[in-house]
């Protein structure tokens, strides 16, 4: 009798997630208010699916974006096209959520910024029709578009959906499905392509990544390198040419990391972010201004050495405070997983930790070793009187 009644349970589970799956399914879903769509697709992240209607002698659109899953009043939905990129910036937004007092609120906002709150605004293209749905743990934004200055039927589409606080839509997440719904749909023949991380997010990525490792950490190691292990005369040249090659290929890095921001910078029509590309600009004038200084070093006996020795660690030090600055300006912009600032924030506390236990350590053996070196040149000191006073005696 258990075994029948495990069965049973078994296949009714069965059966609930085969009906679940099917009523997923975009072609098997009816609209409670009975409109009818030519063409609909399984978008292939965050549980959503899009309908439309086309007219290719007037260029209208006639949508429904369907986000399935929304399992409480708090959240917001979107749905954009892109007619300049397959990125988020630049998105013309569909954007609908339930208002506190029960009212649901669509309206249009295009995005400007990676950074974005979502404000109201007008698109680049004429909306009409534009409603929006809440029940059944899902969401639906209706719209009619005139995309006639898109000039093409197959175009960039990006889908999300966020956090409310209050009234306000807040920042949707950033890993996962949330970084992948986007793509693009061909209106005639229904087909909808999904892409990953787009383009310029990659290079957004790729930007992050060279910048964080050679100014943000290469540079405070090569200059942990030169300051605590020249102190030891057995590493003496040895810590001169690890300090020069890691700064070094530090420079290089990190010049590639600047190009890949001015090249971002350029493709980015509307974003600004002044303080952190002013920054970058100073790190790379600064940055080179040491690698030709280098080719200026004096020898450690010229009258000059000096004063070059106070600029090679000025300018040092401020690329490495200014480095780090930076990078932290660059985790609220690229605002990638809270993971990847904590293993930064990791690497910087255990090099400020070891920095901190090396200068203790260094300065005691720099004054041990001066105590040592006085009480040789004292101990010469006697011993050269008395050997005096010795052969003196002996001649008398």
């Amino acid at each position: 009798m258990d075994r029948k009644l495990k069965l049973m349970l078994s296949l009714t589970i069965f059966m609930s997630m085969v009906l679940y799956s099917s009523a997923q399914t975009c072609s098997r879903y009816t609209f409670s208010s009975n409109q009818m769509f030519s063409a609909c697709n399984d978008l292939p992240y965050l549980d959503a699916f899009l309908y439309w209607n086309y007219n290719s002698s007037s260029s209208k659109l006639q949508i429904a974006y369907r986000h399935t899953g929304v399992l409480s009043s708090d959240r917001w939905v979107a749905w954009a096209i892109n007619p300049s990129s397959t990125g988020m910036v630049g998105s013309q937004a569909l954007v609908a959520y339930q208002q506190s007092d029960g009212t649901m609120k669509a309206y249009t906002s295009p995005v400007n910024g990676y950074q974005t709150a979502l404000q109201e605004g007008k698109l680049s293209f004429d909306v009409s029709d534009l409603s929006a749905t809440y029940g059944n743990n899902e969401m639906i934004i209706f719209a009619t578009l005139d995309i006639s200055n898109i000039g093409k039927t197959s175009i960039n589409q990006v889908w999300q959906e966020g956090p409310l606080s209050g009234d306000s839509p807040q920042m949707h997440s950033t890993s996962g499905p949330n970084v992948q719904s986007m793509g693009t749909v061909d209106l005639l023949s229904g087909t909808v392509g999904a892409s990953g991380r787009n383009d310029k997010t990659k290079k957004r990525n790729i930007h992050g990544v060279l910048n964080a490792v050679s100014w943000g950490i290469m540079m405070p190691l090569g200059a942990l390198t030169a300051r605590y292990l020249k102190v030891f005369k057995s590493a003496d040249p040895a810590w001169f040419y690890l300090h020069v090659s890691c700064q070094s290929t530090a420079y290089i890095v990190g010049v590639a990391g600047w190009a890949t921001g001015l090249k971002l910078g350029s493709e980015s029509s509307g974003v600004q972010y002044d303080a952190h590309r002013t920054i970058g600009i100073i790190l790379f004038c600064l940055g080179t201004l040491q690698v030709f200084a280098l080719l200026l070093r004096p020898k450690p006996d010229h009258k000059y050495r000096f004063y070059w020795n106070i600029y090679h660690h000025t300018v040092g030090y401020t690329v490495i405070v200014l480095s780090i600055i930076n990078i932290f300006k660059g985790f609220d912009i690229l605002n990638p997983a809270k993971k990847w600032k904590n293993a930064y924030i990791g690497v910087i506390a255990a090099l400020a930790l070891n920095a901190a236990w090396l200068e203790g350590y260094t300065w005691y053996i720099v004054v041990k070793r001066r105590r040592s070196e006085s009480d040789g040149k004292m101990t010469q000191g006697i011993n050269g009187v008395n050997g005096y006073s010795a052969r003196q005696h002996q001649g008398v």
